[in-house]
């Protein structure tokens, strides 16, 4: 089975009925900005120029959607192996849907054969990142005015 043949499908991921889409920025495109613009833009002030950075359509995205069908969370898997733009609208944290996103995406990696999954993380979500077997690599830096971390995943082959 190639990681493209699971685009485009619902993968359920909790009991509540919450469940994520995998697929294209053509798809998932509207669901993924509502809920990237409020958070990197509005909340943490990230420059729209900056946070739509031209590399959407060639990314993989899951978005995680209420059972009304309001996307809640979201995230994105480049073809070189990084994962970016995750993010949970502020009144849905600590819910487990930014783990549903993240196992989305690692899946959707592993099925596609890739060795080594990377990602920046914000200094605040470290410890999510580790907790789903990430670990530390270099320095922290500034990204965006924010300060980040560069993770790495190994996954079996």
């Amino acid at each position: 089975m190639s990681g493209d043949s699971l685009l485009g499908r619902r993968v359920p991921r909790r009991a509540d009925r919450i469940f994520v889409r995998v697929g294209g920025w053509e798809q998932l495109r509207e669901a993924a900005s509502a809920v990237r613009l409020p958070v990197f833009v509005q909340e943490q002030g990230i420059p729209v120029a900056l946070e739509l950075d031209g590399r959407d359509a060639a990314a993989t995205h899951a978005v995680a959607f209420d059972p009304a069908g309001r996307p809640l969370a979201t995230g994105r898997l480049l073809a070189d192996a990084q994962i970016g733009r995750m993010a949970v609208l502020a009144a849905h944290r600590g819910k487990g849907l930014g783990v549903s996103i993240l196992r989305a995406l690692v899946a959707i990696a592993a099925v596609r054969g890739t060795r080594e999954l990377r990602l920046h993380a914000q200094i605040s979500a470290i410890g999510f990142y580790l907790r789903e077997g990430f670990s530390i690599e270099g320095e922290p830096y500034e990204e965006a005015g924010i300060a980040h971390q560069t993770m790495v995943r190994l996954l079996s082959a």
